[in-house]
């Protein structure tokens, strides 16, 4: 049973990033913060013309989360930004876990506030997990596709997760369920056939005019089954890592914060003109 209730589409604290590296030259104007990113004196380039949003997973948050795959897209000339939401009273650094509407309205006024910021029309989204699925609602409901070039998802719950069957116990237990929604609405939110997935995902995954990825592990333990991450819909890339190096082994935590096959597609997504072949040694 716990581990029904803390596996929920996840990121941690715990598991080992690399160390936030400064900002390049490239970057466009900085204050030089620590770590690059969340600079608001930043100014997206020719080169790379929208700033990049980071939306953490569940149980994560706008730090932890981004410690490798942020410097990394600094290094690389973007506006980085992340932001924290799903917040709950009295769980403080673990965020990810309030109601996904009210999460999705977050990231709404987040966005907002970073193209004011910029002086830009549209960003590029990067999201884990919920991360990678939340921001749809932004963009179906919230009138975000305008503001939305493309969004990139890690390891999305789009069309949620049977844990590995363990899901079921929560239908089958309602006290079991009843445990897990006092840890946050959002968890029960994200279980296969969910009403708020239902919702989400009703005529169609996709909206016209933005760009959409998945990238994905065969190994990933906690959004199960694995091509349940995958969207339909125009203007759709699904990529599952094993296609690009059999011998990546990333299961779901590893695949964003320390997978650099995970991080190079991300930096393809965002810049196809100048994409690059991903392989075992991206």
């Amino acid at each position: 049973m716990a581990v029904a209730v803390v596996a929920m589409p996840a990121t941690t604290t715990a598991a080992a990033t690399p160390t936030a590296a400064p900002a390049s030259e490239s970057a466009g104007t900085r204050s030089g913060t620590t770590g690059g990113w969340n600079d608001y004196s930043c100014k997206p380039s020719a080169a790379h013309p929208r700033a990049v949003v980071l939306v953490h997973g569940t149980f994560g948050n706008s730090v932890d989360n981004w410690l490798g795959l942020a410097p990394y897209l600094v290094r690389r000339g973007y506006c980085v930004f992340s932001l924290d939401y799903g917040q709950l009273p009295g769980k403080p650094f673990f965020h990810g876990l309030g109601p996904i509407e009210d999460s999705a309205r977050q990231l709404a006024a987040y966005v907002d506030k970073v193209l004011a910021a910029t002086g830009t029309d549209k960003v590029d989204i990067v999201g884990h997990s919920q991360g990678g699925m939340m921001p749809r609602q932004y963009l179906k409901f919230l009138g975000g596709a305008p503001k939305v070039n493309a969004l990139i998802g890690i390891a999305p719950s789009n069309h949620g997760t049977t844990l590995s069957g363990l899901a079921e116990l929560a239908d089958k237990f309602p006290p079991i369920g009843d445990v897990v929604d006092e840890i946050g609405p959002a968890l029960l939110q994200q279980k296969e056939g969910s009403d708020f997935l239902k919702k989400l995902n009703a005529g169609g995954d996709t909206v016209p005019g933005v760009k959409y990825t998945v990238i994905a592990t065969r190994y990933d333990e906690v959004v199960t089954p694995y091509k349940t991450q995958f969207l339909e819909g125009p203007d759709v890339k699904n990529v599952t890592l094993q296609e690009l190096c059999p011998l990546n082994i990333s299961e779901h935590l590893a695949v964003a914060l320390v997978d650099r096959m995970a991080w190079h597609e991300t930096a393809n997504a965002l810049d196809p003109a100048h994409a690059t072949p991903t392989t075992c040694f991206s």
